[in-house]
């Protein structure tokens, strides 16, 4: 399997609160991978990888924040241009649909990162993996 977890949060869109989310995690060792934030009116939606994130759900959930986990691919991205093109258009070829996406650069900067989350994860694992993308393991991602 190579899908990932992904910590998705529910939050008031005012200030210091994203602050308050990333502390709780600092404190109790949890190191952020990846993260988008959603603006929708007075609240938003924090998705994140995060090094740990049983231990990461476990601790916002005792400090009263709205979250839940999702599985997710985390999928090796050619950092040149047409490297999103490549894996978004593989999936969209096969119809698999991706609900969102982000997508960062390593520190070695020989490759990128793009965090699917898709309609089907194992027909887009399958499509993927027959066009020749690495798809990162948890280890991967907490190595990065």
């Amino acid at each position: 399997m190579a899908e990932i977890k992904q910590i998705s949060l529910f939050v008031e869109n005012r200030p210091g609160r994203t602050a308050n989310v990333a502390k709780t995690l600092s404190d109790a060792g949890v190191n952020i991978r990846a993260l988008t934030i959603a603006e929708a009116g007075d609240f938003g939606v924090i998705r994140m990888v995060v090094d740990n994130p049983e231990k990461g759900y476990d601790v916002l959930k005792e400090n009263a924040f709205t979250v839940s986990m999702t599985d997710v691919l985390a999928v090796e991205m050619k950092d040149t241009p047409g490297g999103l093109y490549e894996i978004v258009n593989t999936l969209g070829e096969s119809g698999v649909n991706v609900d969102y996406a982000y997508a960062f650069v390593t520190a070695k900067a020989e490759k990128a990162m793009l965090i699917l989350r898709v309609d089907d994860i194992a027909k887009a694992r399958d499509v993927l993996s027959k066009k020749g993308v690495k798809m990162a393991t948890r280890e991967e991602i907490q190595a990065i």
